[in-house]
C-alpha cells in the first residue's frame, strides 16, 4: 500500500498545520505533490529518492494521500480544494502562495533534523513554482521546478507565481552561493508555455538548467496529455527516464552525496 512504510506526523509553521510523510536517511528533500494529491506515482518518486540516500519529506496539501490519480479526481481537486482556498495563489503573476511560508518552515525543520549542506525541494504542476519561492529560506539549496503551471493567467507572457523580492533573493543566492535551478517540462504542455521557461532562462541565465521533452518521450497510453514529468508520464527508459535520473543526480550533487 502507498505510504504504509512512511512515518506520518503533523507539522505546524508559517500559520498552517499540515500532515507530512517522512522516510529515509541522509540530507533532506521536500517533495511537494501535484494535483490531485499525494498519489501513488508521487510516492514512488519519493521512494526512489530514499533509495538514493535522502530523507524525504512529503507534505499532503490537498487531496487524499495514496489515492490513485484520475481525471475526475483531478478536476474535483482543482475546483473544490484549490480555487477556493486562500493558501494558494492560482491567478496572479508576481505573487507566491501563502502556503510557501509553511514550506519554508518545514525546510528549516528538515535541515535541523537531517543536517548536510542544505535541503532540496521539488514542486510539481500546481506547486511547481513553490521550490523557487522557497529560496528565501537559506537552507533551500537545490530547487527543482517540474512542469510549473501557475499562475493560470498570463502564462503566455512568462508569468510565474514568485514575488519580485523572492525572485531577487533567488538570483542573488544563485551567484553568491554558486547554486543552480533545475526545470522540467514537456514542450507541448499548454500548462507550461514556452514563455515561462524563456522567462526563467532570462532571469537566471546558465544557472537555470532546462530539461524540455518531446511527447514521444512520455509514457504511452496514460489517457492524459504529456504533463507530469516525474510521475504519471515517467517512462521506463529513454529521455523521459533520463530526466528523472538527472533530477536525482542534481539533488545528490547539491546535497553532498
Amino acid at each position: 500500500m502507498p505510504l504504509s512504510d512512511w512515518t506520518l506526523s503533523d507539522f505546524t509553521g508559517g500559520g498552517y498545520t499540515r500532515p507530512v510523510y517522512r522516510r529515509g536517511t541522509g540530507p533532506a528533500v521536500i517533495v511537494i505533490h501535484e494535483i490531485p494529491g499525494l498519489h501513488p506515482q508521487v510516492v514512488d518518486f519519493g521512494e526512489r529518492l530514499v533509495d538514493a540516500g535522502m530523507t524525504v519529506f512529503m507534505p499532503s496539501l490537498f487531496g487524499t494521500p495514496g489515492k490513485t490519480a484520475t481525471k475526475p479526481y483531478a478536476l474535483r481537486s482543482m475546483i473544490s480544494n484549490i480555487c477556493v482556498r486562500r493558501e494558494f495563489n492560482v491567478w496572479k503573476d508576481g505573487r507566491s502562495s501563502p502556503i510557501v511560508d509553511w514550506l519554508r518552515a518545514l525546510a528549516r525543520f528538515a535541515h535541523g533534523e537531517c543536517g548536510g549542506p542544505g535541503v532540496g525541494a521539488v514542486g510539481m504542476c500546481f506547486t511547481g513554482g513553490f521550490a523557487l519561492a522557497m529560496m528565501t529560506e537559506p537552507s533551500v539549496v537545490a530547487p527543482v521546478l517540474s512542469q510549473p503551471s501557475m499562475p493560470i493567467r498570463g502564462g503566455a507572457r512568462g508569468s510565474i507565481d514568485v514575488s519580485p523580492a523572492e525572485m531577487a533573493c533567488a538570483k542573488r543566492r544563485m551567484v553568491e552561493e554558486d547554486l543552480t535551478l533545475l526545470g522540467l517540462r514537456y514542450k507541448s504542455d499548454a500548462f507550461v508555455p514556452d514563455a515561462r521557461f524563456e522567462r526563467l532562462k532570462a532571469e537566471f541565465g546558465d544557472r537555470f538548467e532546462a530539461i524540455e521533452l518531446e511527447d514521444a518521450d512520455a509514457k504511452p497510453d496514460t489517457g492524459m496529455a504529456p504533463h507530469s514529468v516525474l510521475t504519471i508520464h515517467l517512462p521506463e527508459s529513454g529521455p523521459g527516464k533520463a530526466a528523472e535520473t538527472r533530477t536525482i543526480g542534481f539533488f545528490r550533487e547539491r546535497l553532498g552525496l
